[in-house]
C-alpha cells in the first residue's frame, strides 16, 4: 500500500476496478491534482480491467477472511455486496485508526454505494466522507446510516468520463480535497462535557426544560430529532467515544421498529450506550405512537385504529395494549444488559403530549401494559426504576431525570 509520497493527507478511494476502473482513475488523478494522497482500494470481486489498485482486492478481503474470487464465483452478487461491504469497512476502520487515510470518497451505482458506504459508516462523525452515486436521489437512510455520509448525485450513471461525469467526478474530487485539507474547526466546548437528548414534537417540553438545566450546570447538549435518523445518529456519536452521557427522554423508534413505522432506528436502537457503558437517563417518551406519513398512506391494514393527524404529512397510530407489553418487555431487556449506569424514568401520567388525560391518545390500560412489563422485566440489581405521578412533559418530571443525569456524571468529573 502506498500514498502520493508528498502528500501530508491521504484519501481512501474505493470501488469496484472491474467495472469503475476508468472513473476512479479519473477520480484518482483529479485528488492528485489537487494536492492530496490517495490510496485506491479494489472492492471487486474480479480482476481488474485496466487500474492498478493500491490495494487489491484479496488484501480489502482478508481484513475480515473473505476470498473475493470465490465469492464472486458463487454467483450471489448480493451474498457478494455484503462480504466486500465488510471487509471494506474494517480496512477503513484500521487505516483510520492508524492515521493513514482522512476521507472516503468513491463512485458508482447501487452495488458501490453499498460497499463504499458501509466504509463511510465505519468511520467517526466529523472524517470526510463523499459517495458520488445514482442512487442519491431516493431513500438514501440506508447509505447515510447514523453518520455524515454526504451522497452527491451523479446525475448520469457511472458508466465512462463524459462530458457531464467529467465535471460531477472533478467536483467530487475538488470537494473531498477541501475536506481533508481544513484546518480543525475552532474549539466551541470549552472543555463542557458532551451529552445528547432525544426530543419528538410531543415531549419538547420536557427536552427544553432539561436541556436548559444541563446547560446552566455546564454541559453541551445535542439534542437528536427521533425521526429514525436521529436515533440512529445519536448512538453513532456514543459508538465513537464522543458522549458523557445520554438522556434518552424520546425512545419512540422503538414502536416504529416493532410495527412498521416510518421511523425506526433499527432494532438495535437503544444499545449504544449501554453497551459502552455511558451514563443513560431513559424514558418512554411518545411510546404511545407509531409515524405514517400522509393520511393515505397508512396501510389499510391499520384503518380501524386510533389515527391521530399531527400535521398534512404526518399521521400517528396509537399503541395497542399488546404492543405496549412488548415494548416493554424489550426495553427492559435491553437496559437490563448495560454496562454502566442506568435509571428508567416512568411518567405515570402518560408518555407523551396527547396521552395526557382527555387527549386522543389518553389510554391508561395500554400505557398499564407497557409499565408492568418493564417492572416485570427489569433487572433491578443493574437499573433503577423510578416511576414518578407525572406526565412525561412536567417540569418535574424533566427535573428529576436531569438530577440523576448529573449525579451520574458529577460522579464520573
Amino acid at each position: 500500500m502506498s500514498a502520493s509520497p508528498t502528500a501530508e493527507r491521504t484519501v481512501l478511494l474505493l470501488g469496484t476496478l472491474d467495472t469503475k476502473g476508468e472513473e476512479l482513475e479519473f477520480l484518482r488523478d483529479r485528488l492528485r491534482e489537487a494536492g492530496v494522497g490517495v490510496l485506491l482500494a479494489d472492492v471487486g470481486t474480479l480482476e481488474p480491467a485496466r487500474v492498478e489498485p493500491d490495494i487489491h482486492r484479496e488484501e480489502v478481503g482478508a481484513e475480515t477472511g473473505v476470498d473475493p474470487a470465490a465469492v464472486g464465483a458463487a454467483g450471489d452478487r448480493g451474498a457478494a455486496i455484503g462480504a466486500m461491504a465488510g471487509a471494506a469497512a474494517a480496512l477503513a476502520r484500521r487505516l483510520h485508526d492508524e492515521g493513514r487515510i482522512h476521507g472516503v470518497l468513491s463512485a458508482g451505482g447501487s452495488g458501490n454505494t453499498a460497499i463504499a458506504t458501509a466504509a463511510m459508516q465505519a468511520l467517526p462523525v466529523g472524517v470526510p466522507k463523499l459517495m458520488v452515486s445514482t442512487m442519491a436521489a431516493g431513500d438514501t437512510s440506508d447509505y447515510v446510516g447514523g453518520v455524515d455520509v454526504t451522497m452527491m448525485a451523479s446525475v448520469t450513471d457511472v458508466a465512462g468520463i463524459n462530458s457531464i461525469s467529467s465535471r460531477i467526478l472533478t467536483n467530487a474530487a475538488a470537494a473531498m480535497a477541501g475536506m481533508v485539507r481544513a484546518s480543525e474547526p475552532p474549539e466551541v466546548t470549552d472543555g463542557r462535557p458532551l451529552v445528547a437528548a432525544t426530543m419528538f414534537g410531543v415531549t419538547t417540553p420536557c427536552v427544553t426544560r432539561a436541556r436548559e438545566a444541563l446547560e446552566e450546570r455546564g454541559y453541551e447538549v445535542l439534542v437528536f430529532h427521533a425521526t429514525g435518523t436521529g436515533g440512529k445518529a445519536m448512538e453513532a456519536l456514543v459508538d465513537g467515544g464522543m458522549l458523557a452521557g445520554v438522556l434518552d427522554i424520546t425512545t419512540t423508534e422503538l414502536c416504529d421498529d416493532l410495527v412498521g413505522g416510518v421511523l425506526s432506528a433499527g432494532p438495535a436502537r437503544l444499545e449504544a450506550a449501554g453497551r459502552a457503558g455511558v451514563p443513560q437517563v431513559v424514558s418512554l417518551g411518545a411510546l404511545d405512537m407509531v409515524n405514517f406519513g400522509a393520511r393515505d398512506t397508512v396501510p389499510p391494514k391499520f384503518e380501524e385504529r386510533n389515527l391521530y393527524v399531527h400535521n398534512p404529512s404526518v399521521t400517528l397510530m396509537r399503541t395497542t395494549t399488546e404492543e405496549c407489553a412488548e415494548l416493554g418487555r424489550r426495553i427492559a431487556r435491553k437496559l437490563s444488559q448495560a454496562t454502566g449506569p442506568v435509571s428508567l424514568f416512568v411518567p405515570l401520567r402518560g408518555v407523551s403530549m396527547i396521552d395526557a388525560e382527555g387527549q386522543p391518545f389518553h389510554d391508561p390500560e395500554a400505557d398499564g401494559a407497557l409499565f408492568e412489563a418493564l417492572r416485570e422485566g427489569l433487572d433491578g440489581s443493574q437499573v433503577e426504576l423510578v416511576e414518578l405521578d407525572n406526565n412525561v412533559n412536567d417540569e418535574e418530571f424533566a427535573m428529576a431525570m436531569v438530577d440523576k443525569l448529573d449525579g451520574y456524571l458529577g460522579r464520573r468529573r
